[in-house]
This record gives C-alpha cells, structure tokens and sequence, in this order.
C-alpha cells in the first residue's frame, strides 16, 4: 500500500511538472513533439530491452504468451465495440470514438505504471501486451481515420517500429546464453530510466493544452467510462473465469485501463476529423485515468 501511494504521487508530481512546462512556455509545440519522439523512439525502447534482460526466461515465456493472447483477445473486442457501440454517431465524432476505443495510451502511461507496480517484469509483459496494440494502431486505426489501409506499409510501419524492434531484441537476449557487455548495458540502462519522468512530462504538457471548461460533454464522458471502467472490468472477469495469475490480471487490467492514446487528436488533425473533439477525448479520459488507474490498483493490490 505504501508503495502504491508513493507511486501515485509520483505520477501526480511529474505530470504537474508537464503542466508547468507547457504553461510557463519553458517547452513550445515542437519542443513537446520533439520530446515525444525522444521517448518513443530512444527512451522506451531501452527501456523495453532492459526490462527483459532483467527478467526471468523459464517463468516469463508462459507468461508472455497469456498477456499476448490476452492483448489480441481485447482488440478485436474493440474493434467490434466501437463498431457497434458508435454505429449512431456521425462523421469525424465517430471516427475519433472508434480510434480512441482501439488504441488507449498504454505506451506512455501504461509502461510507466506496469514497471511502478510490478517491476522489471511487469515492463517485460507490458512490451509485449504493446505488440498488437501497435499493430492495431497502424492498421485498423489508421483504416478509421484515412477510410484506407495498405497492408505492405503497415506491415513495414510496424517491423521497423523501434518499440517493436526492442521487444524482439529482448526476448532474443533474454533466451539466449549470451551477456552483453557491461559498458555497452549502462548506458542503455541510463536511458532507459529516464521513461517514466519523460513521459509523464508529455502526459502533462497534452492536460495543459485544454481550456477546462470546455473540457466535457455527454459523447467524452460515455466514452471515458467505457475505457476507462467497462474494458477493464471485463478484462478483470474475463482473467478470473480462466484462473489467469495475479501478475497477468492485475497487468491486463491496468493496461486495458488506459486514456485514449495522443495519437487520436494527431491522426483527427491530420485527415480533418473533428480534431476539437479528439482532443477532448485525450485530455479528459487522461484526467480521469489518474483516479481510476489509483483505484483499480487498490482493488489488484
């Protein structure tokens, strides 16, 4: 318990760091985005090989296997809810509610929690859960947004992904009888420590790009819900009902409990899709996660 709450603050207090950055003007839009590739493609990725190589091969690989099926089994839930749960919404709200119902924002703040609250082996299977989430997100997600999906580039977008790249990386290091060097590991650990300050810095400099009073209406706080409370539930029962461990429920359920992931309001930008509301969606369910993600850890302690 009082790891979780020292946790929790911790989180608090670096997002309110984000804030802080965003609002003083100390880091503008292209020092944020910058900063965003900085995690995705540097920090995580050594972040993700070190989780691995500090894990345990004759335990983990079952374990990596039920997290995957797990993942697999949630997204094409998704994918079948937010076609059925938003068949009445019309033009760029609903494709913002079927993206955000696909792909949450489980690489930034999902990683962060996964390592807080279950140690190195928790960021392992966490990597692993990512896998067809990303997946989904150059596939199905791009497919919403774009009303197309080419098969070759997603396929390419997705084996060159450097957190992709990381997850096979270490895997291979872990099962392999091999051992890097230590000077080549330090500075790999390094870096990789720096994931959870940097993006929880992201998370707050997207909460501060929000006017709150025009933060919610009926739509965003349906969807909320619905990611953030019936997902997890169900993954949560659906783990019990198959006797998975404490480890992969507890894991699973964080994840699946996620915000809508920032890429919703970028890709809504991009292709003309109500960017206002995707933003909404992004900001108020990260809002809310906050409390959530507290009280569905209790629940799993």
């Amino acid at each position: 318990m009082e790891n979780l709450l020292s946790l929790q603050f911790t989180i608090f207090a670096l997002i309110a760091v984000g804030v802080l950055v965003k609002k003083t003007g100390i880091m503008g839009e292209s020092g944020q985005k910058n900063l965003t590739d900085l995690v995705i493609y540097i920090v995580l990725p050594c972040n993700t090989v070190m989780s691995f190589l500090n894990g345990k091969a004759d335990s983990a690989l079952g374990d990596c296997a039920a997290v995957l099926a797990i993942s697999i089994l949630i997204q094409i839930f998704c994918v079948l809810y937010g076609k059925i749960a938003y068949a009445k919404e019309t033009g760029g709200r609903q494709k913002c509610l079927q993206y955000g119902i696909i792909c949450s924002n489980a690489g930034f703040l999902g990683n962060p929690m996964a390592e807080g609250l279950y140690g190195p082996v928790g960021l392992m299977l966490a990597s692993v859960y990512l896998i067809p989430l990303r997946i989904m997100m150059w596939s199905e997600g791009l497919r919403v947004f774009s009303g197309t999906s080419d098969k070759k580039e997603t396929l390419k977008k997705v084996a060159t992904h450097p957190c992709v790249l990381a997850c096979f990386l270490g895997l291979l290091l872990m099962l392999l009888p091999v051992s890097l060097p230590e000077w080549l590991l330090t500075p790999v650990n390094t870096i990789g420590r720096c994931n959870t300050a940097l993006s929880m810095f992201v998370i707050g400099m997207i909460l501060a790009e929000i006017d709150p009073r025009n933060l919610v209406d009926r739509h965003v706080a349906r969807y909320t819900a619905e990611r953030l409370i019936l997902i997890p539930l169900l993954v949560f029962l659906g783990c019990r009902l198959f006797h998975m461990s404490d480890l992969i429920t507890g894991l699973s359920v964080i994840l699946a409990a996620m915000p809508a992931g920032a890429t919703t309001s970028m890709l809504a930008a991009k292709y003309g899709q109500d960017p206002q509301f995707a933003t909404k969606m992004v900001v108020f369910s990260t809002l809310c996660s906050i409390p959530s993600i507290c009280v569905w850890s209790f629940l799993l302690a």
